[in-house]
Parts: C-alpha cells; sequence; structure tokens
C-alpha cells in the first residue's frame, strides 16, 4: 500500500490573473499616501454599490488592520490594494491613520517621576 500523494494548492485563477487584477484597479490615477503599516478602519458597512474586493475590505476593517495585513488576508498585490483603498477614501467608507510612532511616545522616566509624584500627593 503506498502512502496518499500530497497535491499541491493551485493559485486561485481570479486573483492571479493579470487581467481582473487591472479590472478591480481601473484607470491609473491618483493614488492615496498609503504604506504597508498605516492603518485603516472602516466607517460604514459595505452598501450593495461597492465592488466585492470593496466589501471585503469593509468587512475586514471593522477594527483596525494595516495594510500589509488587508493584501495578505485578501490574497491581493499591495497595488491593488492601495487603489481599492483610495476608491474608499476618496468615498470616505474608511478612515486611515499612520501608525503610533514609537518615539513620539514620551520618555518612560518622566512618565515614572510624574507617577510617584502622584503618588507622594
Amino acid at each position: 500500500m503506498s502512502p496518499p500523494r500530497r497535491e499541491r494548492r493551485k493559485a486561485d485563477p481570479a486573483v492571479s490573473d493579470p487581467e481582473r487584477l487591472y479590472v478591480i484597479t481601473g484607470a491609473d490615477g491618483e493614488r492615496a499616501e498609503l504604506d504597508l503599516v498605516t492603518m485603516v478602519v472602516a466607517q460604514a458597512e459595505p452598501s450593495p454599490t461597492v465592488q466585492p474586493e470593496q466589501a471585503a475590505i469593509l468587512r475586514l476593517c471593522r477594527a483596525p488592520l494595516s495594510v500589509a495585513e488587508i493584501s495578505a488576508y485578501l490574497s491581493l498585490p499591495f497595488s491593488v490594494v492601495t487603489s481599492l483603498l483610495t476608491e474608499l477614501l476618496a468615498t470616505e467608507l474608511i478612515e486611515s491613520r499612520a501608525p503610533i510612532v514609537r518615539a513620539a511616545l514620551p520618555d518612560r522616566s518622566l512618565l515614572e517621576a510624574v507617577m510617584h509624584g502622584l503618588q507622594k500627593l
């Protein structure tokens, strides 16, 4: 008796088809300044008029997600996701913001000094 053979999963033809990706993104136009760590959160529920990929983004982004996470969950290239997000930003269905930079946070020693001062009161 021979062991079972493993079969490779085939790539989804809808995702790997360059024509489909072009149709999703439409014509080249202005794109929002988004990078991989930009956080995105949905401002509304998907309406029946949005593209299926945009509806998926709106459902995913009920809680904040980075553009990289959205790209990975949808198995779409970063450039396609940024195009979809640009359209959603223009219609104000999503909101985006840069992540909090760690250097912008107050120094730990300053916070400890404030905490000790408050404890002495």
